[in-house]
């Protein structure tokens, strides 16, 4: 059993940078692959970024290419999300997600890819 929670969410104005951490336990972490989702209001579940065992391939919706970076630290069992340059677009709950099969990130499929989902925590940006 793999748990994953989410911190780092919160208000910040446009133009603004949050970064989202994900702790997750399990002794076999750095064997994972890890995404992050979010889920607007009123919407679908969407990806959003994914990085695989070893942090050397990552992947990202178009939505957020150049704002956003995933990264992780192994040793601390710890994935990230520095989100910067953020829109009202963005607003939604951002769910953390392991892969413990460690399935190629290049192309996510969708949220099914993932087997162990965190509570999530909410980022709000205000215009």
């Amino acid at each position: 059993q793999v748990q994953l929670v989410e911190s780092g969410g919160g208000l910040v104005q446009a133009g603004g940078s949050l970064r989202l951490s994900c702790a997750a336990s399990g002794r076999t972490f750095s064997t994972y692959a890890m995404g992050w989702f979010r889920q607007p209001p009123g919407k679908a579940r969407e990806f959003v970024a994914a990085i695989d065992w070893n942090g050397w391939i990552t992947s990202y919706a178009d939505s957020v290419k150049g704002r956003f970076t995933i990264s992780r630290d192994n040793a601390r069992n710890t994935v990230y999300l520095q989100m910067n340059s953020l829109k009202p677009e963005d607003t939604a709950v951002y769910f953390c997600a392991a892969d413990p099969t460690g399935r190629s990130v290049t192309v996510v499929s969708g949220p099914s890819q993932f087997d162990y989902w965190g509570q999530g925590t909410q980022v709000t940006v205000s215009s």
